[in-house]
């Protein structure tokens, strides 16, 4: 009681609800005498102050905004993280005209990217923007390429991994692959081997779960170097980890022209790479 269809529909999406201990799926309809658990966050009290911090741009216009996040920005206020993060900077930048678009706690955020991954990340400037750009995100039109290095090569140069994700039931913070959970399917290409043992990725995401591409890369035994929460503890090669929203393509909310974007390495993730041998 007291909660919206639509909040509802989100605690789905994000694995916070499950009905006999899975994660059910869009459709699903309720039986007499299952278990439905909600996991219901507590009520954020979250001012969204602008400030003014320091943007890369991709492209702008009076729809969009694309941006290049660096590692270790928050994109959205939450508790512990109440300032400084990309929101707060994209209200300092556009002042009130993100106000409302996307929530309270998200305004003009059309998709997330985890706090330690950098890279292309898309913003509405006014609503009718919004609605089309998520409604491309469900659709599955948006392409999104990110460049990730892996603590092993893949048993195969290429592969497609398809596999559901919910949350951890025996961690709530952390997801994991499980039967019942929300389809999550990511494609990779080998591009670069190493002497070292690691292997350089391209991987394409069809899906958008959280946690999407470190859950599958741990799931086939090849995590993402320098993750902390489904990586291996003994790697030392970094701090943070190495992943990067490098290719992001939609088509425009208001014309409809596609447009792609590109965003290269930061100078870290670049010297990392530098500082092992090919194969």
């Amino acid at each position: 009681p007291g909660l919206s269809r639509s909040f509802v529909q989100q605690l789905i999406d994000q694995g916070m609800v499950t009905v006999d201990g899975r994660a059910p799926k869009s459709k699903f309809k309720v039986t007499p005498g299952q278990m439905i658990q909600l996991d219901v966050p507590e009520p954020e009290v979250v001012g969204l102050e602008p400030e003014d911090i320091p943007l890369d741009i991709v492209f702008e216009n009076g729809d969009v905004i694309v941006l290049n996040k660096p590692a270790g920005m928050v994109v959205h206020p939450a508790p512990g993280h109440g300032e400084g993060t990309l929101v707060n900077a994209l209200i300092g930048h556009c002042g009130e005209q993100l106000s409302g678009i996307g929530g309270v706690r998200r305004p003009g955020i059309v998709h997330r990217l985890d706090k330690d991954t950098s890279g292309l990340i898309l913003a509405a400037r006014n609503a009718a923007a919004m609605h089309k750009l998520m409604a491309q995100f469900q659709a599955r039109t948006v392409e999104k390429m990110y460049v990730t290095l892996v603590e092993r090569p893949p048993k195969t140069t290429t592969g497609r991994i398809e596999a559901p994700i919910a949350r951890d039931p025996a961690d709530r913070k952390r997801m994991a692959v499980q039967r019942g959970g929300r389809p999550a399917i990511s494609e990779f290409e080998t591009i670069q081997r190493y002497k070292e043992g690691y292997a350089l990725l391209h991987v394409r995401l069809l899906t958008g779960r959280t946690h999407q591409i470190r859950v599958h890369m741990a799931f086939i035994d090849c995590p993402v170097v320098g993750d902390a929460v489904y990586g291996y503890r003994r790697q030392r090669l970094m701090r943070g980890q190495f992943l990067h929203a490098a290719r992001l393509c939609f088509d425009h909310p208001r014309t409809g022209e596609r447009l792609c974007f590109e965003a290269p390495l930061s100078p870290r993730l670049q010297a990392v790479l530098e500082s092992l041998t090919p194969i």
